[in-house]
């Protein structure tokens, strides 16, 4: 079964969401445009969403929710990344 979590709605309507599908695995962004833009739904790998030349609230929500898995209860703390 397919599951899927908002990621932003903006003010125009348009939405994204974040969507993962068991067989094959997949994790990807879905855009849907609202009607009145008249755009098609378009499916990105996460990667190509993230270099796309936009940065918009959509991204930012999709960066804080990777970021919230680090804050996590029970993540260890004891390995830090070089330069910190």
């Amino acid at each position: 079964m397919t599951q899927r979590r908002l990621l932003y709605e903006s003010e125009s309507g348009d939405r994204w969401f974040l969507l993962r599908e068991p067989e094959p695995e997949r994790v990807f962004v879905r855009h849907e445009p609202s009607s009145a833009s008249g755009g098609r739904v378009a499916d990105l790998e996460i990667g190509e969403f993230l270099i796309r030349g936009v940065y918009g609230p959509e991204h930012v929500e999709l960066l804080r929710l990777v970021g919230s898995l680090v804050d996590q209860q029970g993540l260890t703390t004891e390995h830090t990344v070089e330069g910190e």
